[in-house]
């Protein structure tokens, strides 16, 4: 499918060529998303291709963000720094068994010619993160794509160019979770959900043992049941309102009023740019937006904007990291995972523009209001 933001130019067999022949000639002209992943890449990505069912097109990462996809970190999409695209392509190829490890901060600069403070400084202009942190997000990426492709914790762990296991476990491997237990997936690791009214239409919210991994919006249970096992594809999911009722309650009362702080444990997985940006959003004050711009500026990355919105739309807990309250410079909604009319709904019920019906004030499990909140 053509995206329409693409644009009439665009040709859709002509694009779609140039992505199965990896045509660098075409980087810049458009990207594309598969909507298996969730990730858009530019047509000369070395990434494995999508099913062409699965692929779509846009003509900018700006619109392919706006769509709801977040980037590569392979092949750096969103990069318009030519001396950046090259630094990220070293640095992939540098990963992996037969990769050599990581290449430090001087290895890399030469690699491509360039001063190492200097590239240091454009690098995380243009990213938001330094060299160092985005390799390790595109390790801890390969490490999480190996165990979902069932590989064992050592072959993932060597399969993504870490030199053994120490590190990816004092951390947890950025997973959120132990590398083994994410490793088990539907063998071992469970995730309880609950769905329930909201003002939004339906909620979704799921938990380890450890917090909330998952809260997302829409209309039908049954589709949104299918987004948490695509988020989640080797967990064992088990519905529980009875058991999350509590939960689920919390994160109602968002709805109606701001949180105290750190009131809800979590178990996300995030990058560190991502999780840079989603503290400056939880700090955002209630009724209150920010440009994705000045988000990005407060972060003293001014020129990494779409880097920001890139990480709203991979927010995976809507409503409690609130990436509702980042918009254009100007004023425009910009995107939202769960579309612009609940952003903009939500954004008025946090201005006090609209008053919850009292139907939405009370959770109950697994129940159904007879009505639905006037659009």
């Amino acid at each position: 499918m053509t995206d329409s933001s693409a644009g009439p130019a665009l040709d859709e067999a002509r694009a779609w060529t140039a992505v199965l022949e990896r045509d660098r000639a075409f980087d810049g002209a458009f990207v594309y998303a598969a909507t298996s992943t969730g990730v858009f890449c530019r047509p000369s990505c070395p990434s494995r291709r999508p099913a062409r069912r699965r692929a779509r097109f846009f003509a900018s990462p700006a619109e392919a963000v706006r769509a709801g996809f977040r980037a590569c970190l392979r092949c750096a999409p969103e990069a318009g720094d030519a001396l950046v695209r090259r630094a990220c392509a070293a640095i992939a190829g540098a990963l992996g068994p037969e990769g050599g490890g990581p290449p430090g901060l001087a290895a890399l600069a030469a690699a491509v010619g360039a001063d190492p403070g200097r590239l240091r400084r454009r690098f995380k202009a243009a990213l938001g993160v330094t060299p160092k942190a985005y390799s390790d997000a595109l390790r801890r990426r390969a490490f999480q794509a190996g165990l979902r492709r069932g590989e064992g914790v050592s072959a993932a762990l060597y399969g993504a160019g870490y030199g053994g296991p120490s590190r990816v476990y004092e951390a947890g491997g950025g997973l959120g979770m132990t590398p083994a237990t994410y490793a088990r997936g539907g063998r071992g690791a469970r995730i309880r959900y609950a769905l329930a009214d909201c003002p939004l239409d339906r909620m979704l919210a799921a938990a380890t043992e450890r917090g909330v991994c998952a809260v997302f919006f829409g209309a039908d249970d049954g589709a949104l049941r299918a987004e948490l096992e695509a988020e989640f594809p080797l967990a064992r999911l088990e519905r529980d309102e009875s058991g999350l009722g509590g939960l689920v309650a919390r994160i109602l009362a968002r709805f109606a009023s701001a949180p105290a702080a750190g009131d809800l444990p979590l178990d996300v997985r995030a990058t560190a740019f991502q999780a840079r940006v989603w503290r400056a959003l939880q700090a955002i004050p209630r009724g209150e937006t920010r440009g994705y711009a000045d988000i990005a500026a407060a972060l003293g990355a001014p020129r990494s904007a779409r880097a920001v919105g890139a990480a709203c739309a991979a927010n995976p807990v809507s409503l409690v990291v609130p990436c509702h309250r980042a918009v254009r410079a100007d004023g425009g909604l910009g995107g939202y995972r769960w579309g612009l009319e609940r952003k903009e709904r939500l954004l008025a019920i946090e201005r006090g523009e609209i008053e919850r019906p009292a139907s939405e004030r009370t959770f109950i499990p697994g129940g159904r209001r007879l009505r639905r909140p006037n659009r």
